[in-house]
């Protein structure tokens, strides 16, 4: 009986180790470039993310996507890190839904950085005042926040939300 639990207890944990090597992203963006950075097999990975509620709008975020050897050699299997960053422009005319606005802004992407606790965001802002899209990709910890930021702007030029 002992050997089954400790049978099922090391599956476990393969398949946990098996999640984090490969950590699943939203379904929002597409990955569009894949730059190898070192013989460890880390890697900067671009994709595009089309905002849901504003047509006409596309962001590119770029992050660092640990490789299996990186995993190995240091140990942190169950996270990648923090680094981004985010461009946004207009890709073709700009059509406004109902979007959130206040000044918390609302996420338009998100993609887990690690089994649980860690999560990249692309959050929108609506700057009235300047009629702007502001666009800013941070990562979401559960113990403590993140001080890397990055920041794109798209002037909405005339185009007025619902």
């Amino acid at each position: 009986m002992e050997s089954v639990s400790k049978g099922r207890r090391i599956a476990c944990v393969m398949g946990v180790a098996a999640l984090a090597a490969f950590p699943a992203f939203s379904a929002a963006g597409k990955e569009v470039g894949q730059i190898g950075v070192d013989w460890a097999g880390n890697d900067i990975v671009i994709e595009a993310i089309a905002d849901p509620d504003v047509t006409g709008v596309t962001c590119h975020l770029a992050y660092f996507k640990r490789g299996l050897i990186d995993r190995l050699s240091n140990g942190n299997w169950f996270e990648d890190p923090s680094n981004s960053a985010i461009e946004c422009q207009q890709t073709g005319p700009i059509k406004i839904g109902k979007i959130n606005r206040s000044k918390s802004g609302e996420d338009v992407f998100r993609a887990s950085r690690s089994i649980i606790f860690k999560t990249l965001r692309v959050k929108r802002i609506y700057d009235e005042e300047n009629n702007t899209l502001i666009y800013v990709a941070h990562t979401r910890e559960l113990t403590q926040g993140s001080a890397k930021v990055s920041i794109s702007t798209v002037a909405l030029r005339g185009a007025r939300p619902e």
